[in-house]
């Protein structure tokens, strides 16, 4: 068993709160991400729940066991850090050995332990040099084989790849869910890198300011974002949060003749929809265009619709001067609703008006 499970667990230094009640559960080899901005208490959890941190409320459990009160050693996990934490002085080999050694495990194991390290990992050439003599990305798989050679069931990850490029971050990214699945390994990790997480986890848990703000899978993350914060942490670029003021014909984008987008409703609203579902057409909702960015492989494009300005993202490339008019569309299903005061999302009961115009 290596299930994870936090209840109610609070840290607070004085006045400073960084972690505020939270729960959650990570199933036994499964790959869960925390994922958040600077500050939200994602590094802080992750050290909880190694024991490097003790919490001020609450209960930490791995494997069944409650583990609040012991120490990291105790806890059979094995943890990468950012820096990678190597020791200049020695080798690859020794490096990777050194946890074991520390621990006084039996030696006959060593060179098995190795092995089986370096063949998943493919250092055999680098056991003999030192860290200083490695790239960022060959230091990264040190630490990786220094968390795997443990032999443990729970594996915690710190930020591991922000020292590195970006090829190799998405080089990285895929040899390390490829390794969690292919070890069977319970991991944690902990990044506020929206790509890395919508690409390997199995569960995302997006944190803000210490609390969390949504706990599921990264595709109903996307697609069912349950405040304007998590609609706009997801996504590339985020959804546009455009104001909603009320017509004699429902609902529309504050500043615009229409169309009404839904009926009326109480309390202010505010429309949430992706770039990437907001279509250019013939006919539609007049926009105004701001600027335009080509990417390669697709163009985004800032337009002002009434008070309200949005991105637009579309394949291939588009030339636009600014200024001048188009038109806009997009599909009903691809539309949300939130409320202005609290920023959580409304599912409306009935969105749909007899009086508005085709989207």
């Amino acid at each position: 068993m290596a299930e994870i499970t936090l209840q109610g667990v609070t840290k607070s230094w004085d006045a400073v709160h960084a972690v505020k009640g939270i729960g959650f559960k990570v199933q036994e080899g499964s790959f869960a991400v925390l994922l958040g901005p600077s500050g939200c208490g994602k590094s802080t959890t992750l050290r909880l729940i190694a024991g490097l941190d003790k919490p001020s409320a609450g209960r930490i459990h791995i494997g069944g066991r409650d583990v609040t009160d012991l120490p990291p050693a105790q806890r059979k996990i094995a943890m990468v850090f950012q820096s990678y934490a190597l020791f200049p002085h020695l080798t690859v080999r020794e490096n990777i050995l050194f946890g074991l050694r520390v621990r006084k495990e039996p030696a006959k194991t060593f060179e098995p332990r190795l092995k089986r390290v370096v063949d998943i990992l493919g250092m055999g050439k680098l056991l003999d040099r030192r860290p200083s003599q490695l790239s960022g990305g060959q230091q990264q798989r040190v630490a990786l084989g220094r968390a795997i050679i443990a032999d443990t069931s729970v594996c915690l990850m710190d930020e591991p790849l922000s020292n590195l490029d970006a090829q190799l971050r998405q080089e990285m990214r895929r040899e390390l869910r490829s390794l969690q699945q292919q070890l069977g390994i319970t991991m944690v990790y902990v990044t506020h890198d929206q790509t890395e997480a919508m690409s390997m986890a199995d569960q995302v848990i997006l944190l803000r300011d210490g609390r969390i703000e949504q706990d599921c899978p990264p595709a109903e993350l996307y697609a069912q974002p349950a405040s304007t914060f998590a609609a706009r942490f997801i996504g590339t670029p985020p959804m546009n949060i455009v104001p909603l003021e009320s017509t004699p014909a429902g609902m529309t984008i504050a500043g615009t003749n229409g169309p009404a987008l839904c009926s009326h409703q109480t309390g202010r609203l505010e429309l949430g929809v992706r770039p990437e579902h907001i279509r250019i057409v013939e006919r539609g909702i007049v926009a105004t265009v701001a600027h335009t960015e080509y990417f390669g492989a697709d163009t985004v494009v800032g337009v002002e619709v009434g008070k309200a300005r949005l991105l637009i993202r579309t394949p291939g490339q588009l030339r636009f001067a600014p200024g001048s008019a188009i038109a806009l569309a997009w599909n009903e299903s691809d539309q949300y609703f939130f409320d202005a005061e609290t920023g959580l999302r409304r599912h409306l009961a009935e969105t749909r008006v007899t009086s508005r115009q085709q989207l």
